[in-house]
């Protein structure tokens, strides 16, 4: 059976507007004549004896484990999780611990581009949506949010744009079975410029990372910075987003990619 594959990753690439000022990539290229001499110290060796004067291209980086299409553990919400599972709760799994069945799975894809940026999504968008496409969430489907956002990655205003998951409607996927979930936002959460004019207008802390925080009730990983989910159909995919294995960390870089048989 033909497949088609459709990458859902945004490219890790410094000098736009992916993250806020002080979480941006910096990443310096080196070329194959820049690499050239330090190597030809190191053997020996005079320039013109490498390959028209080259050696390897490669790149520094600094770079955050939350830049760039990624991979969030539970331990990067909170130090502890599924309190509502086990008493007490218990240590959040760091992402070099997150199941990698998790990250394998039937797709879902829920379109919310028509919200306004800031809204807080509720169970109630999540059920109505469900109901528009005819699909019944299953256990460990990988739930995918479209949003308003998704278009606008790299512009200045990408961290402020497109809808936000709430705490309610994060329980309401991972009651039905759902642990990874993925949004083409900033933030699964609302964009924070939003939760702080909330705040500043009298509404209580609690609002800060609420989507983030349901998983300290519910275990669950989450995507972010998605990008071309509106290539997607609402189900009937797969979903492939293995992070890189950042020992103890509480991220990976992820290649997110969809896989249709067609």
């Amino acid at each position: 059976m033909p497949r088609r594959i459709i990458d859902i990753s945004v490219p890790l690439k410094a000098g736009i507007a992916s993250d806020p000022p002080w979480a941006l990539p910096k990443i310096e290229y080196h070329d194959h004549h820049m690499t050239a001499p330090p190597i030809a110290q190191y053997f020996g060796i005079s320039l013109d004896q490498l390959p028209e004067g080259q050696y390897a291209a490669r790149e520094q980086v600094q770079i955050s484990t939350h830049a760039g299409t990624h991979l969030d553990s539970p331990y990067h919400f909170f130090s502890r999780m599924n309190e509502r599972l086990v008493p007490g709760g218990e240590a959040s799994w760091r992402i070099d611990q997150v199941p990698l069945d998790w990250c394998f799975q039937p797709g879902v894809k829920l379109d919310f581009r028509h919200l306004p940026d800031g809204y807080l999504v509720q169970p109630a968008d999540v059920e109505a949506e469900l109901r528009r496409i005819g699909h019944r969430l299953r256990p460990l489907e990988i739930v995918v949010v479209n949003t308003r956002a998704g278009s606008r990655y790299g512009e200045d205003d990408y961290v402020d744009v497109g809808c936000g998951m709430g705490r309610d409607a994060t329980l309401f996927l991972l009651e039905q079975g759902v642990r990874l979930v993925g949004t083409d936002a900033w933030s699964w959460d609302v964009p924070f410029s939003v939760t702080k004019r909330r705040i500043a207008e009298g509404a209580s802390a609690d609002i800060i990372w609420e989507g983030h925080r349901a998983g300290r009730e519910i275990g669950y990983c989450h995507l972010e910075k998605l990008h071309n989910l509106e290539s997607l159909p609402p189900d009937g995919f797969m979903v492939a987003c293995f992070p890189v294995k950042v020992h103890q960390g509480s991220a990976g870089w992820t290649r997110a990619v969809a896989i249709l048989e067609e």
